[in-house]
C-alpha cells in the first residue's frame, strides 16, 4: 500500500453534522452511488447506532454499494459496534470505525473517565469489533491535542487487538500542517507495531488548513488514508475537501507521488448533487468545484490561457467534470431519455410510480423552461425523492401580488396532513408575504436564520433554488425548494424545512 493513496469520504456521517445538513435515506443513497461512481475507496455511510433512520441509511447503502468499503461509525461500547455490524451484514466489504476521546480534555469534562478506564474501553471496543468485521478503523478523539506518551500506549494496544486502520484526528482544527504532519511520524516511529495497521489523517478547518494539515500527514507522517468530504462538508467550519486534496494529489504527483483510484471527471457532478441535497452553497471561489475556478478576467490571463492553457491553469477543467457538454433535455425528450439520465445522474428510483411522477414534474418544468439541465432534473427529483414518505406540509399553489407604492399579498394553498388549507397575508416583499401566509396557518413558532436563493443553471430563465434554514428549540434544518419562479420556490423550501422541523429523530454527537 506504499504508493496507494486512500481516500475515505465522510460527507454522509460528518458532513451531515453540519447544522441544518442532515439528510433522509433516499438522499444518503444518492450521494453514496455518485460517490461509488467517483470510485471513492471508503464510504462512510452514517452512525448507525444514533437513529433508527441511520441505522436504515447504512443499510440501504451497504445492501447497494458493490465497488466501495461501507463503513459505518460507533462508540467504543458494545451496542454501538453491534448495530453498525448489524446495519453492514449487506456489504461487500465492511468497516467498522469506532473511536473514544483520548485527550486530557475531553476525558475529564466529556467522558469522565480515568486514562486506564479509556486504555480498557478502546481494547475491549476493538476486540469486539475484530469479532464481528475484519475490516477495523479506530480513532483517538482528539487525539492530535493528547498526550503523545497515553496515545501511543492505546494505539499500540488497539493495533494489538486487530485495528487494522489507525485514524489521528485534528478534532477541533487546531494543528498546523509542519506540526502536525512530525505528530503523526512521531507515533509511527514510536509505537512498535505501527506497521500492522494503516494510517490516517482526518482534519478540521477550524483555522483553515484541513487541506495543508491531510497533506502534511500524508508527506511527512506517511499516512496512507485521507478522510474528507465533498465541498469539505461538515461541522463548524467544515472538514478537509475531497475535491481539493484529490486534485492537490493528481496536480503534484512529482511531489507526493501517490496513485489515486479516484475517477476525478465525477467530482462536479457529485459536488453539485451535495450542495443540491444539502442547500450548501458553493461559493464562486472555491477551488476545483467553484463557478469561478477556471475563469478568467483579466485581459493578461485571456491572452495567456487563449495562447496555452498552462499559462494559468495547472489542471484541466474537462478533468473535474467541467465541459462544454452540457445535457440539455426538452419537452420533447422522453420517459426512457428522462430515466437513462436519472441513472446517469446516479438517481434510482424505488418504484416505476417515482419515476412516472418524476417524469410529469419534468414535462411540466418542460412546459416552462424550454431546455432542462442536469442541475434542474437534480433539484426536481431532491423534491420527488421524499414523496413516499408521509409528509405534515405540502405545496399546492401560490398567487400574489406586488406592485411599486403598494404592500404586496399573497394567498397560498397548502396540505396539511393531506388537507388543503389557504392562507394569506402581507409583507414587505412577495417572498415575505408568501412566508408569513404560510406561518400564520401553522404557527410553528420557528426562527429563520437562512435564506438564500441560487441560479441552478444559467439565464434569467433558469430555475432558483431556495434554501431555507429553521430553528426552533435547539433543532436546526435546511429546506429546499427549486421553481422558476422564485417566490414559489420559497415557499417550498419554508414548507420543506416545516416538514423537517417534524422529524423528531435523536442524534448522538459524534467524532469529529
Amino acid at each position: 500500500m506504499a504508493d496507494k493513496l486512500i481516500i475515505f469520504d465522510t460527507t454522509l456521517r460528518d458532513g451531515e453534522q453540519s447544522p441544518g445538513a442532515s439528510m433522509n435515506k433516499d438522499e444518503k443513497l444518492r450521494i453514496a452511488r455518485q460517490l461509488e461512481r467517483l470510485k471513492v475507496d471508503v464510504i462512510e455511510a452514517g452512525f448507525a447506532a444514533s437513529s433508527n433512520g441511520d441505522f436504515e441509511a447504512v443499510q440501504s447503502i451497504a445492501n447497494a454499494i458493490k465497488d466501495s468499503t461501507v463503513c459505518s461509525l460507533s462508540r467504543a461500547n458494545d451496542r454501538d459496534i453491534s448495530r453498525a455490524a448489524e446495519a453492514l451484514k449487506g456489504a461487500n466489504r465492511a468497516r467498522i470505525h469506532t473511536f473514544i476521546a483520548t485527550s486530557a480534555l475531553h476525558m475529564e469534562k466529556k467522558l469522565r473517565m480515568s486514562p486506564d478506564q479509556v486504555f480498557e474501553q478502546a481494547k475491549l471496543a476493538v476486540r469486539f469489533a475484530r469479532n464481528l468485521v475484519d475490516d477495523v478503523e479506530f480513532s483517538p478523539e482528539d487525539g492530535y491535542r493528547s498526550d503523545i506518551d497515553f496515545l501511543c500506549r492505546v494505539l499500540e494496544a488497539v493495533i494489538n487487538e486487530g485495528a487494522t486502520t489507525i485514524n489521528v484526528p485534528d478534532t477541533v482544527g487546531y494543528a498546523v500542517p509542519e506540526l502536525y504532519g512530525n505528530f503523526i511520524k512521531n507515533l509511527r516511529e514510536r509505537i512498535p507495531n505501527a506497521d500492522k495497521a494503516i494510517w490516517s489523517v482526518h482534519c478540521h478547518n477550524d483555522l483553515g488548513m484541513a487541506v495543508a494539515n491531510s497533506l502534511a500527514g500524508v508527506k511527512i507522517g506517511g499516512a496512507r488514508q485521507v478522510e474528507c468530504t465533498i465541498n469539505g462538508l461538515g461541522e463548524r467550519a467544515g472538514n478537509c475537501s475531497l475535491e481539493e486534496v484529490v486534485m492537490a494529489l493528481k496536480t503534484r504527483r512529482d511531489y507526493f507521488g501517490l496513485e489515486l483510484g479516484i475517477d476525478t471527471k465525477h467530482i462536479l457532478p457529485v459536488s453539485r448533487m451535495v450542495s443540491q441535497i444539502t442547500g450548501f452553497v458553493v461559493q464562486p471561489n472555491k477551488a476545483v468545484v467553484g463557478a469561478n475556478a477556471f475563469a478568467h478576467a483579466s485581459g493578461i490571463h485571456q491572452d495567456g490561457v487563449l495562447k496555452a492553457r498552462d499559462t494559468y491553469e495547472i489542471m484541466r477543467a474537462e478533468d473535474v467534470g467541467w465541459t462544454a457538454n452540457k445535457i440539455v433535455m426538452g419537452k420533447l425528450s422522453g420517459r426512457n431519455a428522462f430515466k437513462q439520465r436519472l441513472l446517469e445522474l446516479g438517481v434510482q428510483m424505488e418504484s416505476e410510480g417515482d419515476i412516472n411522477n418524476a417524469f410529469a414534474k419534468f414535462k411540466e418544468l418542460a412546459d416552462r423552461k424550454s431546455e432542462i439541465f442536469d442541475e434542474d432534473i437534480l433539484a426536481l427529483v431532491g423534491d420527488e425523492s421524499v414523496t413516499h414518505e408521509k409528509e405534515q406540509y405540502g405545496f399546492v399553489s401560490l398567487s400574489q401580488h406586488s406592485e411599486t407604492g403598494e404592500r404586496p399579498q399573497a394567498s397560498i394553498v397548502f396540505t396539511v396532513n393531506g388537507k388543503e388549507v389557504k392562507s394569506s397575508s402581507d409583507g414587505n416583499g412577495p417572498v415575505d408575504a408568501s412566508l408569513k401566509a404560510i406561518e400564520a396557518q401553522v404557527k410553528s413558532g420557528a426562527e429563520m436564520v437562512l435564506y438564500s436563493v441560487n441560479a441552478i443553471s444559467g439565464s434569467t430563465e433558469s430555475q432558483g433554488e431556495v434554501t431555507v434554514r429553521l430553528q426552533n428549540s435547539g433543532r436546526v434544518v435546511n429546506g429546499i425548494g427549486a421553481d422558476p419562479d422564485i417566490v414559489v420556490a420559497s415557499a417550498k423550501a419554508y414548507l420543506s424545512a416545516l416538514n423537517k422541523l417534524q422529524s423528531k429523530a435523536d442524534r448522538v454527537a459524534a467524532q469529529g
